[in-house]
């Protein structure tokens, strides 16, 4: 028989890892030749014991010798209720390693969204986005990556990394082609459920698998076995060695162990022993050897298991509850007996402590030892010890989660503490279960809806379904009273909304509002319910509504933020339903504050949401007053982007959207398309049906069919199913005729002509007469300009007459334009002419381009086909810009 020999540079655990180690070698390589080069993740595989844990280390040793910086982190079965307790030991000691105005400066904008999570800042007081806090990490990686190039990121026991952690390698796996780095990830298959086997899948779908981790052959135990006791050792007890052990490298490698040890000679005669001494290593055994080790070390073995991580001696002997010596003198034992061991020096951890254990499959053994009652006691001394050392609600919270329930408000209250810890640095998972332990204990009566409350307010920004039960609960209780009741009844509508249930919001608002006798409060809730109202393009707004919001706006005069809130949504109905473009623009200056938004409606206050912001800057894009517009949509962008909010929830995806529209108004079309997608990148993270995917789909759909684009379009309407049913809120601008333009480039006449009649019905039986924002007549016109040319007529005179009611040089430009297209000879040269006229006063762009070029056709002028050639050209409207060419190609001039 042929015996398998190791190379010279594995361990004792790295027999017959030859593929593995080459591959590891030849990506430290490929990172170490090239600064610039793309990323690299690999992917280890293998049941517990098989040799992951040995391959990590010899890929230090390996990245080490070439020059490279490695950090190393590892999961823990106890400690994946931790948030960001795994990226924490890859980047904090680096950071902490920094002055703190130098780590400010090497974050720079991500310090103070991405700093709280990995612990070296101070969170805010709002609670965190947790997509912008996983961007934030993924750009301090980045940046690190440049700053230690070449930097190699081991990751152990990743089936046991918080869900955090997890959510962040996914995303960083999706962007190594933007980053310098090679990351090795070990983990066993299964194991792992819900998101984090989801961002897992994703992880090894972006990286490349090393081969799977195998047992040890026969020849490589007999090997082995030589290696470590002599090459004197029989056939038969290398043999035995094997089938002890199934091949199994960690458990082959304690068994030759515990052979040395006991002196045993390795021959035949003795090969009936290693049964026996294997079973000792593991299970039963193994807490039979911890027991003859003496109470006082089982002891210490069972808090070290507790704590998890960072086992200090210190630490381990007040949960213990032994003396300094008594605890050193039991570390020392339990080193010796090969279950703990100092950590490796090269790997430091920022909440490393004196000690670890040798293997995860000992840590576990040794917690599932711990009678039940004892360990639940424990936990909840670990928790009182983790708070008295300062080291705050939330890393105590684990210990509180597996504590028995036991009617204990100060037990409700630290976890309480801990969720509000936990949101502010971006992890409302772990907010959200220590909330239900807390409602477990139960909180007091009176304590009882303010959890409640609190949990839906964890869980508004990424699980308004979620939300809409904890709120509803609360309100139903006693214990919500005052402003409290009303952000509880406002945020339930808010999670309604989103949650597509528009109708029912309105509803919830509705009834708070009369039964409610505080007249402010009064005002503030029919002010919500308006505002959700006017969002709503279906016929259940109460009658009368925009008569009576006139009233009550026509009573105000921006003194408090109820009162700006009904301005800003009179000038919403106003511009919706065609009024004086000009009265719209002065209800919304007076909902401002010195020309910007009061404290309390900004982009980022949770008083009002984002809607009403939303609402005012449309106005001002529908007006023709788009550098107010701009103003705003950018200012919500930069808000949101400061504040950290990257797509965890709706804000961020709106305000791209929006600086697409506003882009799209401007005729700025190319720079339109990259915000818009942009917008559906990050809507795709929140979930497609929502109103916010229809405006982001919508809005693009519209400026690819600007650009001339149409295979585009239609290729992103069949993408992202831009299809009825429309969802029950509004979306600017109205999607029917959007939809309708589409079928009909595309040849589908009958379908658009059927589309713009349904948005002709829909839109009067609301009253939306604004001819810029819902433009079914004038499309419809076209249409039907040869089918029925004297309906095309009528809905003519009826867009010019909605275009002069309201006002604006877009809106009269436009029907004119219309009335152009459907006349013939100097007629339609004098209406071409005088749509540009106004559109060339209008801050619409490519509008007046389209104008331009069709008036140059219509008179046959040279000088204005150029004109419009140039304007197509500066738009990105290449469809246009063909046009002109063609016609002055061929010469359709005078």
């Amino acid at each position: 028989m042929t015996e398998v020999r190791r190379t010279a540079a594995a361990s004792a655990s790295l027999w017959e890892r030859d593929e593995e180690i080459a591959t590891i070698t030849g990506a430290v390589e490929t990172l170490c030749a090239d600064r610039s080069s793309a990323g690299t993740l690999l992917v280890a595989r293998g049941e517990a014991g098989l040799g992951k844990t040995a391959l990590l280390t010899e890929t230090r040793r390996i990245a080490e010798a070439r020059g490279c910086t490695v950090w190393s982190a590892r999961g823990g079965e106890t400690l994946r209720s931790v948030p960001f307790n795994v990226v924490r030991q890859l980047l904090q000691p680096a950071l902490v390693s920094m002055l703190p105005e130098e780590a400010r400066e090497y974050l720079g904008d991500w310090y103070d969204i991405a700093g709280p999570a990995l612990g070296i800042a101070d969170p805010g007081e709002r609670q965190a986005d947790p997509q912008g806090v996983c961007d934030g990490l993924v750009a301090a990686v980045r940046r690190l990556a440049r700053r230690e190039w070449p930097l190699v990121l081991l990751i152990d026991d990743a089936h046991w990394a918080d869900q955090e952690t997890l959510r962040w390698l996914a995303a960083l796996a999706e962007r190594l082609d933007e980053t310098s780095v090679l990351i090795v990830v070990a983990r066993r298959p299964g194991d792992v459920v819900g998101d984090s086997a989801r961002h897992l899948d994703a992880v090894a779908a972006a990286g490349r698998p090393l081969a799977p981790l195998n047992a040890l052959t026969p020849e490589a135990a007999a090997g082995l076995t030589r290696a470590t006791l002599g090459h004197h050792a029989d056939a038969a007890f290398c043999r035995e060695v094997w089938a002890v052990t199934g091949g199994n490298p960690y458990e082959t490698v304690e068994l030759l162990a515990k052979v040395q040890d006991s002196e045993m000679e390795p021959v035949e005669a003795q090969a009936d022993e290693l049964r026996a001494l294997n079973r000792s290593a593991r299970g039963g055994g193994l807490v039979a050897r911890l027991e003859q080790l003496g109470v006082d070390s089982t002891r210490f073995a069972w808090a070290a298991a507790i704590l998890g991580g960072g086992i200090t001696v210190a630490m381990v002997a007040r949960l213990a509850t032994l003396d300094r010596d008594d605890a050193a003198r039991c570390a020392e034992l339990l080193c010796n007996a090969r279950i703990l061991t100092e950590p490796d020096p090269g790997a430091p951890q920022p909440d490393a402590g004196d000690l670890e254990f040798v293997h995860p499959l000992i840590a576990t053994a040794v917690y599932n030892s711990i009678p039940d009652a004892l360990r639940t006691a424990m936990h909840g001394i670990a928790a009182q010890l983790v708070t008295d050392s300062g080291l705050g609600a939330a890393a105590a919270s684990r210990h509180l989660l597996q504590v028995y329930p036991d009617d204990d408000p100060e037990v409700v209250e630290q976890l309480r503490e801990a969720a509000r810890e936990h949101l502010a640095v971006g992890a409302p998972d772990a907010a959200r279960r220590c909330l239900e332990r807390a409602l477990e204990e139960p909180p007091l009566p009176d304590m009882h809806a303010r959890v409640l409350y609190e949990l839906g307010c964890a869980t508004l920004l990424t699980a308004p379904a979620t939300t809409i039960g904890h709120l509803r609960t609360a309100l139903a209780l006693p214990g919500l009273d005052g402003e409290q009741r009303v952000n509880a009844v406002f945020r339930l509508s808010e999670a309604l909304l989103h949650n597509d249930q528009l109708e029912e919001a309105v509803r919830t608002v509705q009834a708070e509002a009369g039964r409610n006798p505080d007249p402010s409060v009064r005002l503030r809730l029919q002010a919500v319910q308006y505002m959700w109202e006017g969002i709503h393009p279906g016929e259940t707004s109460s009658p009368g509504r925009s008569e009576r919001l006139a009233e009550l706006a026509a009573t105000c005069t921006g003194r408090d933020n109820a009162e700006r809130a009904l301005l800003i949504l009179r000038g919403f109905d106003a511009m919706t339903r065609g009024e004086s473009a000009e009265e719209v623009a002065e209800l919304c200056d007076r909902a401002l504050v010195n020309g910007r938004l009061a404290a309390g409606l900004g982009w980022t206050d949770t008083e009002w949401g984002l809607e009403l912001p939303m609402m005012l800057a449309n106005c001002y894009a529908y007006t023709d007053r788009l550098d107010r517009a701009e103003a705003l949509f950018t200012e919500a962008l930069s808000s949101y982007e400061t504040a950290g909010w990257s797509g965890g929830h709706l804000a961020l995806a709106l305000a791209h959207a929006y600086v697409g529209l506003g882009h799209r108004r401007r005729g700025r079309l190319r720079e339109a398309e990259k915000s818009l997608r942009e917008s559906l990148r990050l809507a795709e993270r929140v979930g497609r049906g929502l109103p916010l995917y229809w405006s982001a789909t919508c809005n693009l759909i519209d400026t690819l069919l600007a650009r001339g684009h149409v295979d585009e379009a239609r290729s992103v309407a069949d993408r992202y199913g831009f299809d009825p049913p429309y969802p029950s809120t509004i979306v600017l601008p109205d999607p029917r005729p959007v939809r309708a333009r589409l079928l009909l480039a595309t040849g589908r006449t009958k379908e658009g002509v059927n589309e713009l009649e349904t948005a002709e019905k829909a839109a009067a039986a609301r009253g939306r007469h604004n001819p810029v924002v819902h433009p079914w007549a004038t499309e419809l016109a076209r249409a039907l300009a040869t089918e029925d040319p004297g309906r095309a007529a009528r809905l003519v005179t009826d867009a010019r007459r909605q275009a002069e009611r309201f006002g604006t040089d877009t809106a009269i430009g436009e029907a004119l334009r219309c009335a152009a297209a459907l006349e013939t000879g100097q007629r339609a040269v004098r209406l071409a002419a005088q749509a540009v006229a106004y559109l060339e006063a209008s801050p619409c762009q490519y509008e007046h381009a389209v104008a331009r070029v069709e008036y140059g056709l219509a008179a046959r002028s040279e000088a204005e086909l150029r004109r419009g050639l140039a304007l197509a050209q500066s738009c990105g409207a290449d469809g246009l810009a063909a046009r002109a060419g063609e016609a002055l190609a061929a010469g359709h001039v005078g």
